[in-house]
């Protein structure tokens, strides 16, 4: 008998994953979507890279996958870069290569047959990067005290997010460009990025309400099978439950 429990969505990312939960950010927006259909699952970790993830996503798997009486994964949004961009001699930077390559492992670590948490099942969605604002985050840095140098580059963020959209195609996995939308967004001006990025890192709701846009669209035309409107109630409804004898009717997997 199947477990009582709803299958997950779960976030995997940087502190902007983090925070997704805030006033305004899309992790709320999309528990509410899902609601009665699927669970979201925020495992953000701010000021992770890659290298310092995937030891976390492993235990992760091991937990939430080919296991009896939990949740099943069904989708996995991988949102990193942000960190991985830092310039040297940043601890949080990552070369974009090994950046690229821990991305392809990630996907490797649920789709291939030779990982322990083989998921064929589970949809790999990657997110890119948004754009810095260097003005914002500049202006940050150096209001601290002490004060901090610069340590993000608005190109090298671009090439962050490229490495992202390589690391999809090479993989096999859909890909959301949020650096590309966010920059259309603010008419591609670096200073007009301060209406979707808070501090010129982190993202405000209108930064938020562009990515959330970006994934659904991207669920809606790859996976249309996890999308909302797609699925069923995990438990019925009231009006379908035998007032009379209610155990068996909500009794899921029964």
């Amino acid at each position: 008998m199947a477990a009582n429990i709803y299958d997950v969505i779960m976030l995997f990312g940087d502190s902007i994953t983090q925070a997704a939960w805030t006033t305004g950010g899309f992790g709320a927006v999309l528990t509410n979507m899902y609601s009665r259909k699927l669970d979201v699952l925020n495992r953000g970790l701010a000021g992770y890279n890659t290298c310092w993830a995937i030891p976390v996503l492993e235990q992760c798997l091991a937990t939430l996958q080919g296991q009896q009486h939990v949740p099943k994964i069904r989708m996995l949004v991988v949102w990193f870069g942000a960190n991985d961009a830092c310039i040297k001699p940043s601890p949080q930077h990552v070369p974009l290569p090994n950046f690229i390559e821990n991305l392809k492992h990630m996907v490797w670590l649920v789709h291939s047959p030779e990982s322990p948490y083989y998921s064929p099942s589970t949809k790999i969605i990657l997110v890119t990067p948004p754009p810095v604002n260097t003005h914002q985050w500049g202006g940050n840095l150096a209001s601290r005290d002490p004060p901090l140098a610069l340590d993000r580059e608005f190109e090298t963020t671009r090439a962050y997010a490229k490495g992202v959209i390589e690391a999809a195609v090479v993989s096999k996995v859909s890909v959301v460009d949020v650096w590309t939308a966010i920059w259309k967004a603010a008419g591609e001006e670096e200073v007009a990025l301060s209406k979707y990025l808070s501090d010129g890192l982190h993202l405000t709701p209108d930064g938020y309400t562009v990515m959330y846009e970006a994934l659904m669209q991207t669920i809606q035309m790859e996976h249309p099978e996890l999308h909302y409107d797609n699925l069923l109630y995990a438990f019925p409804r009231w009006d379908e439950i035998d007032w009379a004898n209610p155990r068996p009717s909500v009794q899921k997997g029964a």
